[in-house]
This record gives C-alpha cells, sequence and structure tokens, in this order.
C-alpha cells in the first residue's frame, strides 16, 4: 500500500514560524509598552517634585511657571505614547491570535490525515486478515473432503 504524505507540512512548518514571529513581536510590543509606562511615570513624578522658586522675582516665577509648562507638556506626550504602545502591544496581540488560529487550521488537517492513514492500514490489515482467515477455513474445508 502506497504511503500518501501530508503535503501541507511545508505550511504547517511557516505557520508555526509565523506564530514564533508573532509571539515575538507581542512580547516586544509590550516591553515597548511597560517602557512607556514606566517613562510616563518618571515625568509625572519630576513634574509633581517641581517647586516654584521661593524668590518673589517676576522673572523667577515666569521661568518656573514655563518650566513645569514644559514639563506637563511632556507628561502629557509621555502619556500619550504610553497609550499608544498600548494599543500596539493589543494589535500584535491580536495578530498572534490569528496566527495560532491559522497553525492550528493546518494542524488539523495534519491530525485528520494521520487519522485517514491510520484507518486505511488499519483497514488494509483487517483485509489482509480476513483473507488470511478465508485461505485458512478454505483450505480445512479441502483437507476434511480429502481424507
Amino acid at each position: 500500500m502506497s504511503k500518501r504524505r501530508f503535503r501541507l507540512g511545508s505550511v504547517l512548518r511557516a505557520r508555526q514560524a509565523q506564530e514564533d514571529a508573532a509571539r515575538g513581536q507581542v512580547l516586544h510590543a509590550r516591553r515597548a509598552a511597560a517602557d512607556a509606562a514606566d517613562a510616563a511615570i518618571a515625568r509625572g513624578e519630576r513634574l509633581a517634585a517641581h517647586q516654584t522658586p521661593g524668590e518673589d522675582t517676576a522673572r523667577a516665577v515666569v521661568a518656573a511657571l514655563t518650566a513645569r509648562q514644559a514639563m506637563a507638556a511632556s507628561l502629557s506626550a509621555a502619556r500619550q505614547l504610553h497609550l499608544l504602545a498600548e494599543q500596539h502591544a493589543t494589535s500584535r496581540t491580536e495578530e498572534l491570535t490569528e496566527a495560532a488560529r491559522r497553525r492550528r487550521t493546518v494542524e488539523k488537517l495534519a491530525e485528520r490525515h494521520a487519522e485517514q492513514r491510520r484507518q486505511r492500514e488499519q483497514r488494509a490489515e483487517q483485509s489482509d486478515l480476513d483473507e488470511l482467515g478465508t485461505t485458512m477455513t478454505q483450505r480445512s474445508a479441502i483437507r476434511d473432503m480429502n481424507p
């Protein structure tokens, strides 16, 4: 009996590689989101720690307010970057889920193919056993006729 090979083996390997790449991208995106969160927290702490000068000169107050405004803008930008990084991580996670679904689809085809092969082999073996049993019965019957 000819052995039928699973022809989608290379497709399965490619799908597994795609899933591995997607998993790496998810890890990278999550790390970037965590780094962005850390940066936003650090900028927020710096802004909270920044005090207005004790001097009453107008220039010192204006300079301090300008610095706080710049720090607040930096904090806002850091928060926006964190939000974008989180969205990117979510998008990469969805891509990973899709890659896993595609891989699993090909795996199911491989499993179905293996089961069909096993059933064919089992039928062939049963057919051989039936043939052997029939042959033995016929030989026994012939022996019984010829004493």
